[in-house]
């Protein structure tokens, strides 16, 4: 019988999981407790199996050589940064992922983030549990109206921000690497440089994929080219802002606020630089959660692992060059 193993994962339990694969007719197996993250551990508990669905176990090279029957690794999520998907193509594994699951979810969360940061709510909030009732040592508040949303990648959550920011007021200006700067999205919004987006907007809201060109895409060298009033917002990736950076900025006056949900280190240290700047609000990598969203995410992933399992092609592939051979195993 073929099985599918689920191998570090984001949820308390995977009895949604259980119930689709094994009405698959495919055996489920799952190793969350027992520890399966790291790459000797996956080879330990994946050793026979077809599939694998996993949140944050490191599939390596090692991994995949080591499991040569090893069909398909299902993310529960966008990026794959933890796959290491052109060794998964050499060894004829398909990665899937769950794209568009979270669009709505997480633009609203990076809308949240960065109007949190604009009318200083948290700090007020925090003035207020302690008898504080002065919002004006607070000040500056700032407002939509008159200001600039950049959208730092253009994908379907950064295109889902830049809809509701301007329908809030924002004017919007997008950067992605497929853009041409002078030209403009379907819906109508101006493509510019990067270095442009960052001297043009009070709010940077990131949306980008981590790949090695993204890694630290905004940092020390660069945040000197954005306005002192400036806000930066991501609910992206982590690495793919230099939060130390953010955090000297700041402290410094060169950066007014930060919005932050996903961090380079996680969990992120209470000791971090950016856990004691000022005018921040952080939240725990929630971007992504719904009710709705979750279980949409969980149903699409599994069902990306048993249809590859099955010799179906699945919804979602970031290697689809290599079904063919996945499929045939």
């Amino acid at each position: 019988m073929a099985t599918i193993v689920m191998a570090d994962f984001d949820f308390d339990d995977c009895d949604f999981e259980r119930k689709m694969v094994e009405a698959a007719g495919i055996r489920f197996l799952s190793y969350n407790d027992k520890g399966a993250r790291t790459p000797g551990e996956i080879i330990e508990h994946l050793r026979g199996a077809d599939g694998a669905i996993t949140s944050y176990g490191s599939f390596t090279a090692e991994v995949f050589q080591a499991l040569p029957q090893l069909k398909v690794v299902a993310k529960t999520g966008t990026g794959v940064d933890n796959i290491d998907v052109a060794a998964a193509t050499a060894d004829k594994c398909a990665v899937c992922n769950v794209v568009g699951y979270g669009t709505e979810v997480v633009s609203d969360h990076a809308i949240a983030l960065a109007l949190a940061c604009l009318r200083r709510v948290n700090e007020i909030d925090a003035d207020m549990r302690a008898g504080v009732w002065d919002f004006h040592r607070r000040q500056p508040l700032g407002q939509v109206r008159g200001r600039t949303f950049g959208v730092a990648g253009y994908g379907h959550i950064g295109r889902a921000a830049a809809r509701k920011a301007r329908g809030l007021g924002f004017k919007v200006v997008v950067w992605d690497h497929e853009g041409t700067p002078g030209r403009f999205t379907p819906e109508g919004f101006p493509y510019v440089a990067f270095e442009d987006l960052l001297k043009e907007s009070d709010v940077v809201s990131f949306h980008t994929a981590l790949v090695p060109a993204t890694r630290h895409l905004l940092n020390a060298e660069n945040i000197q080219l954005m306005k002192d009033d400036a806000i930066v917002v991501n609910t992206s990736r982590g690495a793919v802002i230099d939060n130390d950076a953010v955090a000297a900025a700041l402290r410094a006056g060169k950066l007014w606020g930060a919005g932050i949900d996903v961090f380079e280190h996680e969990p992120v240290s209470p000791n971090a630089p950016i856990m004691h700047a000022p005018r921040t609000v952080l939240t725990s990598h929630a971007a992504y959660w719904s009710e709705e969203s979750a279980a949409e995410l969980r149903c699409r992933c599994t069902q990306n692992a048993i249809d590859v399992v099955l010799g179906r092609a699945p919804e979602n592939c970031v290697n689809p060059e290599v079904l063919p051979q996945a499929l045939a195993k």
